[in-house]
């Protein structure tokens, strides 16, 4: 059976993580496929939306230690996998992350990279547990969970290695709503159909400018915006 599952519901793209007995865990093989998925549909005009999701127990457990465990010191120097994430972290349209379970180590951390919008249920659990391992985040968790929950919160996460409720990520403000198990990827659904029903430059316009917003300086930021408002105002006359 396929490790991610592709599926349509008109012009949103449902992914499903489907390594169970790894928790889900993102492999070089599994993240592949992810990015590869999520390249296509960049370019795929029949496709506004896309929705990531798990099983009930995992989101995404992180990097696949095993399969980390199993290179030597060449093989990690040349690791592919900074370039998956910053493939990941390019997608230009809407990213929904419905959650439950846990989403920990490489499966939170990417999750911020690509600006996903988190709709965890009510028993979902965010960390980084890197440091309980004897090593550290390196998908960037160190550097874009700070910009989400601000420093004491992300330094917490990361030295201790302690996880958050989904109620403490909605009150950091990583997460907007919090859903019953059972409706969570159901609202997911209708919130990627309705943002669907949206120009679709205009969501990429506006993804951009949020993601800009994290990683330029405030002016940068607002004539970044002004540029893509007219993009998106230019489009939407001549249509």
């Amino acid at each position: 059976m396929s490790e991610l599952i592709v599926s349509r519901q008109q012009q949103v793209l449902l992914l499903t993580l489907n390594r169970p007995a790894a928790r889900n865990a993102l492999n070089n093989a599994l993240l592949t496929q992810l990015v590869n998925e999520l390249e296509a549909a960049a370019t795929d005009s029949s496709i506004s939306v896309c929705v990531i999701t798990g099983n009930a127990r995992f989101f995404a457990a992180g990097a696949d230690l095993n399969e980390m465990a199993e290179k030597d010191l060449a093989a990690t120097l040349n690791d592919t996998r900074p370039q998956l994430w910053a493939r990941l972290q390019a997608f230009n349209k809407p990213l929904i992350a419905a959650v439950n379970g846990y989403a920990l180590g490489a499966g939170c951390g990417t999750g911020i990279g690509c600006a996903m919008w988190w709709l965890p249920e009510e028993n979902a659990r965010f960390g980084l547990p890197e440091i309980t391992l004897g090593i550290m985040p390196g998908a960037g968790g160190t550097q874009r969970l700070i910009r989400s929950v601000g420093k004491s919160l992300a330094s917490k996460m990361v030295l201790s290695g302690e996880s958050i409720t989904a109620q403490q990520a909605q009150q950091a403000g990583l997460v907007s709503d919090v859903f019953p198990s059972d409706l969570t990827l159901e609202y997911a659904l209708q919130l990627a159909s309705k943002m669907a029903r949206h120009s679709p430059l205009a969501l990429q316009a506006a993804k951009q400018a949020l993601r800009q917003s994290q990683e330029v300086a405030l002016q940068a930021g607002l004539a970044q915006e002004r540029q893509l408002f007219h993009l998106a105002g230019g489009n939407r006359r001549s249509s």
